[in-house]
């Protein structure tokens, strides 16, 4: 991986890999660049961005209290920078989504498309309670292939279907580091703290960055078990925006893998729009 430096002196990780339409792909709250290791495959004619969110992955950890999403947004806005990409399409898997949705509200021109990964501008309590049950908690298992285990009991239970085991150990591989003491989360612990210290303000309106994204190529992926994400405010987003092409992907809670093929049908007929 390589890396840029943020406006605050934190060296931020990142890929950037293949040729064409420039994708800025941004991943869910705790994970990393890996968490779109899945689809990358899949995507032709793409060059594909990742990005390691400060604090996780590869990138350095820094004062919690800069892991917001508007921070985040301004690491995207330097890296599009760093490699002289003017405008970009975002990929952005749950967190990575509201990230886009900011990006709209304040940079719209730096755009040519959203996709989102189950997110929408309103998240379910809770899906946030279960979040905030397992974020910056140590893991209990000792290896990948015990947590891969303990992974597929829990995420059945989270609405995940017919998933194989080396899938479940390939997702552990890009959430867990291993030693010989254990397992760590690839993320700093104190994540938790920015959370809980932006838990502590009301919750901002969302539906005016979510209409901000008018006139841009937009794309819906939603896990059909989905605990975030809720059919009510799927419909919303529909109603606001007809043109909004959509995938409901069955046997998948929060999140899908994105390889799906209802996943990748509704990725590729995005992609098209905007070439």
């Amino acid at each position: 991986m390589q890396t840029f430096t943020a406006n605050d002196g934190l060296e931020i990780a990142y890929r950037d890999e293949g040729e064409g339409l420039p994708v800025l792909a941004l991943s869910g709250l705790t994970r990393n660049s890996d968490d779109f290791n899945f689809v990358a495959p899949h995507l032709k004619g793409v060059r594909l961005i990742r990005m390691d969110y400060r604090g996780r992955g590869q990138s350095d950890w820094g004062d919690h209290k800069t892991y917001t999403v508007p921070q985040e947004g301004l690491d995207a806005l330097f890296l599009m920078n760093h490699l002289g990409i003017e405008k970009a399409a975002i990929l952005g898997t749950s967190r990575g989504g509201l990230i886009a949705m900011g990006l709209a509200a304040t940079v719209k021109d730096k755009l040519l498309g959203v996709c989102m990964n189950d997110i929408g501008p309103v998240l379910a309590s809770n899906g946030l309670d279960n979040i905030m049950g397992y974020l910056g908690r140590k893991p209990s298992t000792k290896t990948i292939e015990e947590a891969a285990e303990a992974r597929a009991k829990l995420m059945a239970g989270f609405g995940f279907k017919d998933v194989p085991i080396e899938r479940w150990i390939e997702e552990c591989h890009n959430l867990f580091e291993q030693d010989n003491k254990g397992l760590t989360n690839r993320y700093d612990p104190a994540l938790r703290d920015a959370v809980e210290a932006s838990g502590a303000q009301p919750a901002p309106d969302l539906w005016p960055f979510f209409d901000a994204m008018d006139g841009l190529p937009l794309a819906l992926i939603h896990g059909a078990n989905s605990d975030l994400l809720t059919d009510d405010t799927v419909a919303e987003m529909q109603k606001r925006r007809p043109d909004m092409g959509y995938a409901k992907v069955p046997d998948r809670g929060h999140v899908p893998f994105l390889d799906e093929p209802e996943s990748l049908a509704t990725i590729n007929e995005w992609l098209e729009k905007i070439r």
